[in-house]
């Protein structure tokens, strides 16, 4: 004899358990304030000890949503962490709530191809995006068809929205200012991509540091941090052929810098003797590998976790203005 398979927990067997209606068991599970708070406690405690889960197509046809948050991300933004980082902090901010997490990759020679298909589809019922640029058509497109989002990164294009950014303006200070402790004299940036709008903050916090601590400074114009590893490594060793060798770098990432310092080393340079190297976040991994490498944090779990939780408060009607947020080093 075989077993039979366990049937799926439905609102009728919740309705059973409970004693209570079928109508009054789905207001529960919706948190409505229709239903007293205790029945609704008794309604999900139940829920949780049978394994009932909604049936989500069921869901969308009563009430239109989805109770999905898309991510989309390139994959190239594994690097330092990012990518994983990123996801973990979502996934706490969802924990506990209706909404699940779907992560979406895309290419950069497309960016726009998948928030089409999430707005077109429907699919989704908030999104967050990353590398953000100063105009940036996505968030045009999003604010046009009324699609709920937020970003990593802030815009100039005077369209009001959700965002979470890092100041890495006020990063670019302070690493000036660390080498400029360290007594560095010539120091070279390794800048972001220059279409993304935190390469603006950055060369603005850049130029602004070396006025204000008296240094000299250049930004590395042949590549920018969405060059590979190899590339990166390339133009650090060409550093160690010029006339005068910088004494101080400026990365925006660890994983920029593990191939940078890679190159000065070919080059015959040694981290914390001939140069000082400036970069985030601080990691385990770069503590390991890099023990002189001077690191100022930047949490990107974080960074996920702000931008769920806004993106929720969002959904829920709270105004824009009150969803932006930007974090010092």
């Amino acid at each position: 004899m075989t077993d039979q398979p366990e049937k799926r927990p439905t609102l009728r067997s919740l309705a059973e358990i409970t004693g209570l209606g079928i109508s009054t068991v789905s207001q529960a599970l919706r948190d409505s304030p229709e239903i007293a708070l205790e029945t609704r406690k008794r309604v999900h405690l139940a829920a949780q000890q049978a394994g009932y889960r909604p049936n989500r197509a069921g869901v969308r046809l009563r009430t239109g949503k989805t109770h999905v948050i898309t991510l989309v991300l390139n994959p190239q933004e594994s690097g330092s962490g990012f990518f994983s980082n990123m996801i973990y902090g979502i996934s706490d901010a969802l924990a506990g709530t209706a909404y699940h997490l779907v992560v979406t990759p895309y290419s950069l020679s497309d960016p726009m191809a998948p928030i089409r298909y999430i707005v077109e589809t429907n699919s989704a019922d908030g999104v967050i995006i990353s590398r953000i640029t100063p105009d940036d058509p996505r968030v045009r497109y999003m604010s046009d068809n009324n699609m709920p989002f937020a970003t990593h990164g802030r815009t100039d294009m005077g369209v009001e929205h959700c965002y979470f950014d890092y100041d890495n303006e006020a990063y670019a200070i302070e690493a000036v200012r660390l080498l400029a402790e360290q007594r560095r004299k010539r120091v070279v940036l390794f800048a972001p991509p220059p279409n993304l709008n935190y390469y603006r903050h950055t060369l603005q916090g850049f130029e602004t540091g070396l006025r204000r601590y008296g240094l000299v400074g250049t930004i590395v114009s042949s590549i920018n941090s969405d060059a590979t590893a190899e590339e990166h490594r390339h133009a650090a060793f060409e550093l160690t052929r010029h006339a005068e060798i910088p004494d101080g770098i400026i990365c925006t990432s660890t994983s920029l810098a593990f191939a940078v310092s890679t190159g000065l080393k070919d080059g015959g340079l040694e981290m914390g003797r001939d140069y000082d190297l400036v970069a985030k976040p601080a990691t385990d991994l770069s503590r390991l590998l890099l023990p002189k490498l001077i690191a100022i944090n930047e949490d990107f779990r974080q960074a996920g976790f702000e931008l769920a939780k806004m993106l929720i408060r969002r959904l829920d009607g709270a105004a824009t203005a009150d969803l932006q947020k930007i974090v010092g080093p």
